[in-house]
This record gives structure tokens, C-alpha cells and sequence, in this order.
């Protein structure tokens, strides 16, 4: 099976009229498994709105996502707000299977400058809001005699930490095993640590203080959310 040539031929098969398409790096990388899908985006000029579809092409799993050459950009800045460029990373990290008229180079450039631009800067507010959350989740596991529940808490307690020391580093962000990624590439120690203290609540809990620490510390007495809109 080979990725690049299946990918190709689904694009030329299903968007025959696309101006451009790229295959996402993932399913190309030493992280490819035997679930790895074909991630493409494919540019269309004629287009109502974008969409994304799943289905099965040649044994492979695909994922599409289909876009207009003046959409692309919008969704490019909604994964930038969000602090997950999935999207730009499949334009700029894989191959490109179509380039009727030089629209790749010029949306692989966007992306370009999405990531390298870099997720934006925390706002007080938004880390006053994880410090409030994170420490009910520690009141939490500090009062359970649950072991399920305590199972839930720590696995969110587990992420909300990954989330946060990411956002003080204002690195990006993930779901999933992108998550772990994204932790590995900033913090490799702490992704080992919060992996290795899943299972153990007063190291997690001791690792987790040390990252709030960085960000201001716990917080709970006087903290007031105001609804907006």
C-alpha cells in the first residue's frame, strides 16, 4: 500500500477539477501505524461551502477536507484561535498531489506563516480560568474514596496539566495522542512524568502543583467569572 499513489488517485477519482490537494505527513512518518489514515485536503474553485467527509479508499481510512481557495484562510485562523493547526500542518507537512496552477505553493505559504507565527499568548483571564478548574479537580481527588472516580480525575487532571504547561510555554495544543505530542516536543520530562503518575494521585497532584506554580499558583478563594455576551 502506498499512500502517496492511493491518495493521488482518490483525488483524481473523486475531484478531478481540483486546483490543489495535499496528503497530511502523518500517515508518511515513523509514527504510522496499522490505523493510519490518508488526512487530505483537497481545494476545489467551484464550491458551495467547505465540508469534511469520512470513507474507506482502496482498504485505507480517509479523512477529506474540502475547501475553496478563499475559505482555506478562515479556517486557518480558527485552528490558530483554538491553538490546534491540524489543518496547516496537513498543507505543509505532507506532499502535494495537486497543483493545477501554482494554488498549493501559495496556500502551503499561508500555512507557513500560521505556524510559524505560533499559538497566541494566553490571555490572564483565560489562565485564571484552568488554574480555577484544575484546582477543583485537585479538591476532587483529594476527597474521593472512589476508585473509578479517582480513575476520571486523574486522567483529567492528567490533561488540564498538559494543557496548561503548554499554554505557559505558548506552545501548541492537541487532542488525543496529539496532546502527548505536542508535550513531548515542549516538556519531554513532564510528558513522562504525568504519563508515568497516571495511575498514583499524590505524585500527580504534586506534579500538577508544580506546573500551577508557573502560572500563579491555585486558585479558588475570590475567584469570579463574569459571563460576557
Amino acid at each position: 500500500m502506498d499512500p502517496v499513489s492511493d491518495a493521488r488517485a482518490l483525488v483524481s477519482d473523486r475531484f478531478p477539477g481540483a486546483i490543489a490537494a495535499f496528503l497530511g505527513g502523518g500517515v508518511l512518518s515513523e509514527r504510522r501505524t496499522p490505523t493510519s489514515d490518508l488526512d487530505i485536503v483537497v481545494l476545489l474553485a467551484d464550491l458551495p461551502a467547505p465540508y469534511r467527509e469520512s470513507l474507506t479508499w482502496r482498504n485505507w481510512p480517509a479523512e477529506l477536507f474540502i475547501h475553496r481557495q478563499d475559505t482555506i484562510g478562515a479556517w486557518f485562523a480558527k485552528d490558530l484561535a483554538r491553538r490546534r493547526p491540524t489543518l496547516a500542518r496537513m498543507c505543509t507537512d505532507g506532499v502535494v498531489l495537486a497543483d493545477a496552477d501554482g494554488t498549493a505553493a501559495a496556500v502551503r505559504d499561508q500555512a507557513r506563516a500560521v505556524l510559524a507565527a505560533g499559538p497566541p499568548q494566553p490571555t490572564p483571564a483565560e489562565l485564571d480560568r484552568r488554574r480555577y478548574g484544575i484546582c477543583d479537580l485537585l479538591d476532587d481527588l483529594a476527597g474521593t474514596g472512589d476508585q473509578g472516580e479517582r480513575a476520571i480525575i486523574c486522567a483529567c487532571l492528567v490533561r488540564e496539566t498538559a494543557e496548561l504547561a503548554l499554554l505557559i510555554d505558548r506552545r501548541w495544543l492537541g487532542t488525543g495522542k496529539w496532546l502527548l505530542r505536542e508535550l513531548r516536543a515542549a516538556d519531554p520530562r513532564l510528558a513522562a512524568d504525568l504519563i508515568a503518575a497516571r495511575e498514583e494521585p499524590a505524585r500527580l497532584a504534586a506534579l500538577t502543583d508544580g506546573v500551577l506554580a508557573r502560572a500563579g499558583g491555585r486558585l479558588w478563594d475570590g475567584y469570579r467569572q463574569v459571563a460576557t455576551g
